[in-house]
């Protein structure tokens, strides 16, 4: 069992996201999202759900914090509501929607857990929808960092890890160019090149929020930012598969990863783009790339390519119909999480890596005694971290893992028909109990050790 052994500073977390869990999306002066507009229209969201409700965690927290406790989790990381803080977007603070997460935020301390805190996930003050047309405008990158600002003079006290978006291509790529009712809000389809410009606004609003945290926070504070990149994983581990693969992920992560990184748009994204690249400076390029303390890595599946003659140099080989899936339809590829890693290391040296979500919707099904005996999550866990711990074995510097999700909860447009949780939320009640995949994960916390 020593084999599969962690360090022994290793952070078991667990992560969730202020819309899909708060609830309360009219209480105490908080603003309207573009979320809580995008799910009022009609077929957007399965079965027409909202957020409206979600967990009730706006009113639960303290009884969420004690399963935490339960569990033996030592990190929580969530999101903080742009809307709850600043209803307009801008200007004025409600001082209630601050209190609520000066509130969590104190009693997970005093649970003795660590806060971990993400400024964006997603649900962007309506208000600035409607003004500045959101992320179309780089009004909002800006305004993003003054609120950024605002939630580090109020938390950084005693929050010291700040993530400042959660995944850039969700809130840009698949909320203005999809067509499909997997939308994400605002869900409007726009030209490339308006595309490509909200991109890289986004991008800018990840450098100028950096920039504000580290001007308005001490010193101890680790700033970072989480993403979804593409992970792609050689069909079999030959050197001409592995760097088929490593081709694929250049391309596939040259608009958003690689500019964070590095500061500038690569040849690759130029030449594929030219027609439509968005209206940028080298100072902006500079400021994306501000200097960052950790990344963190949201992984759930990843491409299987091949070595190709291709000019790209790899093909793409989509899963046959019998290959493991999810029940939300992603395919089950916990060798993808070794070679996130892997190339980090590769492309971005020694910069610190937290995996920031990372679980697997299933078909739960309660039993008789009201049990949820979720074997195929647990199998999904122990999966993956064996790939994770073969990467920390391996020298990569990965700090912690934070499992995807802490309990049931709204789940985007598929609304409340897919279930990430350990712990399950029964949607009527609101009560809470943990999972089978919930005990092995408060076994593998209590061992620090895969089970």
């Amino acid at each position: 069992m020593d084999f599969f052994k962690f360090p022994d500073d290793f952070i078991w977390g667990a992560a969730t996201s202020s819309y899909q869990i708060e609830g309360a999306v009219i209480e105490d002066g908080k603003g309207q999202s573009t979320w809580d507009v995008f799910c009022k229209r009609p077929g957007k969201i399965k079965n027409n759900d909202t957020g409206d409700r979600a967990c009730d965690h706006y009113h639960r927290y303290k009884e969420d914090v004690a399963l935490m406790k339960e569990l033996g989790v030592k990190s929580y990381r969530f999101s903080v509501s742009w809307p709850r803080i600043l209803p307009e977007g801008e200007g004025k603070i409600n001082q209630k929607g601050m209190d609520f997460y000066n509130r969590l935020v104190d009693e997970l301390l005093n649970t003795g857990i660590i806060p971990f805190v993400t400024l964006f996930h997603w649900d962007l003050p309506q208000v600035l929808e409607m003004r500045y047309g959101g992320w179309r405008s780089k009004t909002t990158s800006k305004l993003f960092a003054d609120y950024a600002a605002i939630v580090a003079q109020e938390l950084s006290d005693r929050v010291k890890y700040f993530s400042t978006v959660n995944e850039i291509d969700c809130f840009t790529l698949a909320a203005h160019k999809s067509t499909s009712n997997e939308n994400h809000a605002p869900g409007k389809t726009e030209p490339d090149k308006t595309v490509n410009q909200i991109v890289h606004n986004a991008l800018l609003g990840h450098g100028l929020s950096t920039q504000a945290l580290r001007a308005n926070c001490p010193a101890d504070v680790k700033v970072g930012f989480a993403d979804n990149p593409k992970f792609p994983v050689p069909v079999y581990e030959t050197n001409e598969h592995i760097d088929a693969a490593k081709k694929a992920y250049i391309e596939m992560n040259s608009q958003i990863l690689f500019p964070i990184m590095t500061g500038k748009y690569d040849d690759i994204y130029l030449g594929r783009e030219k027609d439509n690249l968005p209206e940028y400076t080298d100072d902006e390029l500079k400021i994306i790339s501000s200097p960052v303390d950790f990344i963190g890595y949201n992984y759930y599946q990843s491409p299987i390519v091949r070595s190709s003659d291709e000019a790209k140099g790899y093909e793409i080989i989509p899963p046959p119909a019998t290959y493991p899936k999810t029940h939300i339809g992603w395919a089950i590829t916990p060798l993808g999480l070794y070679y996130c890693l892997k190339f980090h290391r590769d492309f971005f040296g020694d910069l610190p890596v937290f995996i920031t979500e990372n679980g697997c919707s299933a078909n739960d099904v309660e039993t008789v005694k009201g049990e949820v005996l979720d074997t195929d999550r647990i199998e999904y866990l122990r999966s993956h971290l064996i790939s994770l711990n073969l990467a920390i074995k391996s020298g990569i510097n990965v700090k912690g893992y934070y499992v995807w999700s802490l309990m049931d909860n709204f789940e985007w447009a598929k609304g409340y028909s897919e279930r990430f949780g350990i712990v399950r939320t029964n949607f009527s009640s609101m009560a809470r109990a943990i999972k089978l995949s919930g005990q092995y994960y408060e076994k593998i916390i209590k061992n620090n050790c895969i089970i």
